[in-house]
């Protein structure tokens, strides 16, 4: 294969993530492009992670409408090689089922599982931002017989990887500015290449009111809107440098609050539709204060437990030593009712992501946007 088709491939994932769409769609549209260069068996399985937890919110893969009970159970209970978070977490950020069993896949149950489906090799590629956020992964698949996944076709995924990344990360975002559940729910508005302000989500008002040097009552935006627009328009002229735009404000309130970017070209008329959302999400901490009552330093432990991070890894992080993260842990353990890391994970993603998993399998047969954070019940709800 030529370089230029590999280019054209990677410059047409960048446009699609660029521009504001539901994830399904993204997924869809991807998949059309991956399979012109990295031929695959049947459909390629598409993830949203939770940045914070490195868990399953979400799973696409078309003719699998519903992932099974007992992969994810295998997925969060079972040792085995190719796991999500492992892979995510890797340095590199991808792994062949073959590599990682030393040329044995059966030794896997998680290739047994494959192969019940079809699918002998297995890639796992985290999509990852280039600074580092985790929102979701991609696993392509090929059957007995077919070739190796090479060199050329690795680099490939894992260059669009973090393109990737963005696209799932806005699509969540603009999905969640369109069906707000909370007060921090992002807000959405739409502008016309002039910078006049076409829509806006509900919501949208007190964001704009909280950035500096804007008079949103007036009608005039803040400075910080305009800029982001302005270099919107310019990063779509030029697609192939992947520029992903994004501005970082200090809020009124005192809080950091953070800009998206993108171009809308359906209609003829370019467009920007500019998300607006908190620095710092950090749904996973007030969850894991109200359903277990854990510490503030007890919450980053259980974190980067979820993460799959060792106890040194813990301490170097949270700069404690190894015994006082065990004594963390002992603490989490007790709280939650668990006796393992493992079982930790286990019971979190259980009662808090796989409600999620399944809500968006529903939202995606209804046609309603996918959500990325994990399930706030009403007596969790913060």
């Amino acid at each position: 294969m030529s370089a230029d088709t590999w280019q054209r491939a990677a410059d047409k994932i960048s446009r699609l993530c660029a521009e504001p769409r539901d994830l399904v769609s993204l997924w869809q549209a991807s998949t059309e492009v991956l399979a012109v260069v990295v031929p695959h068996y049947w459909t390629p399985c598409f993830y949203t992670l939770d940045p914070a937890s490195l868990l399953i919110t979400s799973h696409f893969h078309r003719g699998l409408d519903e992932f099974p009970g007992d992969w994810l159970v295998s997925e969060y209970y079972t040792e085995d090689v190719n796991q999500l978070v492992d892979v995510a977490r890797s340095k590199s950020g991808m792994s062949t089922l073959h590599e990682a069993t030393g040329g044995e896949p059966a030794s896997s149950p998680r290739w047994h599982r494959n192969m019940e489906m079809g699918g002998d090799q297995e890639l796992v590629t985290g999509l990852r931002t280039r600074s580092g956020e985790v929102w979701g992964a991609l696993a392509l698949y090929r059957e007995p017989g077919a070739p190796m996944f090479d060199e050329a076709e690795k680099n490939f995924v894992r260059s669009v990887a973090s393109v990737l990344a963005e696209g799932a990360r806005s699509a969540l975002l603009l999905g969640q500015a369109r069906e707000p559940e909370s007060v921090d729910s992002p807000g959405l508005l739409i502008l016309d290449s002039a910078g006049n302000v076409e829509s806006t989500t509900p919501g949208v008002d007190r964001w704009l009111a909280d950035l500096p040097d804007g008079d949103w009552p007036t009608g005039r935006l803040p400075s910080a809107v305009l800029t982001l627009a302005g270099r919107t328009l310019r990063a779509a002229d030029h697609p192939e440098r992947g520029e992903i735009t994004v501005v970082r404000v200090l809020s009124h309130s005192g809080t950091w609050v953070v800009l998206h970017g993108a171009c809308l070209n359906s209609t003829g008329d370019r467009r920007i539709a500019v998300i607006i959302e908190p620095a710092a999400p950090g749904r996973l901490y007030p969850l894991l204060m109200s359903a277990y009552g854990l510490t503030e330093r007890e919450k980053d432990v259980t974190r980067l437990v979820l993460q799959g991070a060792s106890t040194s890894q813990i301490a170097a992080d949270l700069v404690l030593s190894a015994h006082t993260v065990q004594q963390h842990l002992k603490s989490v353990f007790d709280k939650t009712g668990v006796h393992s890391r493992r079982d930790l994970v286990g019971k979190v993603f259980f009662a808090f992501y796989e409600p999620r998993l399944r809500d968006n399998e529903r939202r995606v047969l209804d046609d309603r946007p996918v959500r990325g954070e994990p399930w706030l019940s009403p007596g969790h709800a913060g």
